[in-house]
């Protein structure tokens, strides 16, 4: 029995095949490009999206040498949604999370519902960001296409709709929409109601790791996958993470490393005051029930390295073809080997949380003619990693405290950026077995929902394991505290230096 982990991202999806006692069978990866239509303006092509995700999941098949999957489901990114029309045809691009439109729409909600409320509903601080301001700005700008839709699907149940014709979303991707009830696990009416949006617009809410049909003839067949394939409703990409890395206990939090980099602690009741909501932290539905998670996270992880890749990193590149080698491998060992006196604000789409800032700008400050390639990309491993220990400091002043963490993504095959993060966090860090942890997460929710584990719990404590173990240096971190106090200013002097620049 074999199980199919789908991990739709904003770059790029993968499809994993694990066996039943977790080991990785087979693989595949495939990128997609973010589309800039204008100032402010990012989407993704929901069409290119369904493609690859054929392609990793035929490519995954085609080189799987255990036994043939039984069961598939995903985790995706969260917010971005896909309008469809009955016949399941896309209508326009998915708009993504740093996409700006919609911020007058989420000020509407705002007056009309105010903060405190919508924290209590959705667990949200109220952000354009969100699924439901997105629809309300299609809806006034583009009334000919908004009339045609059938529904506003989210990727997670936009991929399950394409492979098995189902209409259902999970209670932690519903979360994401800024319309759905943490409590009640319900769409929010009041919401809707203010948003002038039918409920029925999306897809029905339900638990993940529920059987909701099987994948159809044709994609089956066009896929080279044994028809009867189970689908199982998954999770919005932190929470598989979560549940890939075993974070199924208070005092547990992930930190999975990907094209935006979020810490993911989980808790057994709502965390709801007023501390989250200055933080702007959320505080959504863990797929095991009763259970709770937020995300601490910043926007440009993954995507800032990516940056210089294409931009700065030909030479490397270029050896990576030539060699085999990954191209992040060769520039960690290129990397200054020491503590940098470089600040870099990672604010390149905006900011996560604390600020949630969609104006935010990055910058790069305490430049000289001793910068070398590899000061620079050692600087912006740092930069990263301070924005996560104020994250952390802001955790903690939410009553929400982290005695482990462990990391998974992409980034967590980099022991260069693990060690970076322990020195700057100045505490351990937990490699897991699975760098993929949102893929395993979700193949654990297909494997309960089949019986193949007799409960999250079951599948966690017999798959999820330690890779390794990152010690901090003393020496290190007191001189990365010295940056840091400094790094912590940066926010507000970028502020600054940009509304006086406009103001000339």
């Amino acid at each position: 029995m074999a199980l199919m982990g789908l991990d739709i991202g904003t770059t790029g999806c993968k499809a994993s095949i694990f066996d039943e006692n977790g080991n990785l069978s087979s693989y595949a990866y495939k990128e997609y490009s973010i589309i800039n239509n204008g100032p402010g303006h990012f989407e993704i092509d929901p069409e290119k999206v369904w493609e690859a995700t054929k392609y990793v999941i035929a490519g995954a098949v085609k080189s799987n040498k255990g036994d043939k999957v039984t069961a598939i489901s995903t985790s995706s990114l969260g917010e971005s949604t896909v309008p469809i029309d009955v016949n399941g045809r896309v209508l326009y691009n998915s708009q993504l999370y740093m996409d700006t439109r919609g911020e007058e729409q989420c000020e509407r909600l705002k007056t009309v519902i105010g903060l405190d409320k919508i924290m209590e509903y959705t667990g949200l601080h109220a952000h354009p960001m969100y699924t439901i301001c997105k629809v309300m700005w299609f809806r006034e700008k583009m009334p000919e296409i908004y009339k045609k839709v059938w529904k506003f699907m989210l990727f997670g149940d936009y991929i399950l709709y394409k492979l098995g014709n189902v209409s259902v979303l999970d209670y932690s991707l519903a979360s994401r929409t800024m319309a759905f009830n943490i409590i009640k696990k319900e769409w929010e009416n009041s919401i809707f109601e203010a948003a002038e949006i039918d409920c029925k617009a999306f897809s029905k809410p339900v638990a993940s790791g529920v059987v909701v049909g099987s994948i159809s003839r044709t994609i089956a067949n066009e896929v080279g996958l044994p028809e009867k394939v189970s689908l199982v409703t998954g999770g919005h990409d932190q929470i598989c993470a979560a549940i890939g890395g075993g974070i199924i206990k208070p005092g547990l939090a992930i930190d999975n490393i990907g094209t935006t980099e979020c810490i993911i602690p989980a808790f057994n009741k709502p965390f709801l005051n007023k501390s989250m909501l200055k933080n702007k932290f959320s505080c959504v539905p863990h797929a095991i029930d009763g259970m709770f998670a937020t995300y601490a996270f910043n926007f440009t992880a993954g995507s800032l390295l990516k940056w210089y890749r294409d931009n700065f990193a030909a030479a490397e590149l270029a050896e990576s073809l030539k060699i085999g080698e990954n191209v992040y491998s060769i520039l960690d060992k290129k990397a200054w080997r020491e503590p940098t006196n470089i600040l870099v604000l990672p604010h390149f789409a905006g900011s996560g949380t604390p600020y949630m800032d969609t104006s935010a700008r990055g910058a790069i400050f305490d430049l000289g003619f001793d910068v070398t390639p590899g000061k620079f990309y050692r600087a912006m491993l740092e930069g990263v990693n301070y924005e996560i220990l104020y994250n952390i400091e802001c955790l903690n002043d939410a009553g929400i405290h982290i005695n482990e963490l462990r990391a998974a993504g992409g980034g967590a095959n980099s022991d260069l950026w693990l060690q970076i993060k322990a020195d700057i966090l100045g505490r351990e860090i937990v490699a897991l077995n699975v760098a993929e942890a949102g893929c395993l997460g979700a193949a654990i929710l297909a494997g309960v929902a089949t019986g193949t584990y007799s409960s999250i719990s079951h599948a966690v404590e017999r798959l999820v394991n330690v890779r390794n173990v990152f010690y901090p240096s003393e020496k290190k971190h007191e001189l990365y505290l010295e940056n840091y106090y400094k790094y912590k200013k940066m926010y507000n002097v970028v502020k600054e230096v940009l509304s006086s620049s406009k103001a000339l």
